[in-house]
């Protein structure tokens, strides 16, 4: 059984703002501590992404199905057009980590170069703008059914 749009919202928002507070973490803690390991930066670079992608991982899917979920059965109060631009929204987190991240994690797993770990930081904005984004949004969609 499906559950009723005003709980599919609810964790929708749960999910996007944990995202977003995660995302702020990783942009300003985890990568730029990328830096500072020398020793072992293979081993280092082999787990990290794993081990985050634990966390990472349901979030990013229960964010993704309670989205595809809104869109069928749109809450009262949260126009279509908002649900859409969200929608776009998580398109370009999964593109960011999809196309940016990941290919960057992997080549950091062959060999530490600090120009690839400086871009890792750098492309990561991408997704840092577009969950607080996210966030903004799903806590007015909370405001408007509310």
């Amino acid at each position: 059984m499906i559950p009723d749009p005003s709980t599919i919202l609810v964790i929708h928002a749960a999910s996007t703002w944990a995202m977003a507070g995660l995302i702020w973490f990783i942009q300003l803690v985890h990568y730029p501590a990328y830096r500072q390991v020398n020793a072992d930066f293979a081993a280092f670079q082999f787990r990290s992404p794993a081990r985050t992608g634990l966390v990472v991982g349901p979030l990013m899917a229960t964010e993704l199905a309670t989205a595809f979920l809104l869109l069928w059965r749109n809450p009262p109060g949260v126009a279509s057009v908002a649900l859409w631009t969200g929608a776009a929204l998580i398109a370009l987190c999964w593109a960011s980590t999809l196309l940016l991240q990941v290919p960057i994690h992997l080549r950091l797993t062959i060999k530490r170069d600090d120009k690839t770990i400086e871009r890792l930081i750098r492309t990561n904005w991408l997704r840092t703008i577009a969950w607080t984004i996210r966030g903004i949004i799903v806590a007015q969609w909370l405001l408007h059914t509310h």
